[in-house]
């Protein structure tokens, strides 16, 4: 549970834009997603390790098109 303070005079835009900054901090909405479904914990470091292995050839300059 997020808690915002505000004070009185504080604008609601204001308070607002704080909650959603807040939000999106504590990946709430992440977790929520990944959740969803199941992946297999060998298919999710297979998943890490081509996507490290991508990022590595576009850092290097090796990819094809």
């Amino acid at each position: 549970m997020l808690i915002i303070d505000s004070k009185d005079c504080e604008n609601i835009d204001k308070a607002l834009k704080k909650y959603k900054k807040k939000f999106e901090k504590s990946k709430t909405l992440l977790q929520l997603r990944a959740r969803q479904s199941f992946m297999k914990p060998s298919v999710e470091r297979r998943t890490q390790v081509l996507k490290a292995i991508y990022r590595q050839q576009m850092a290097n300059g090796d990819f094809e098109s």
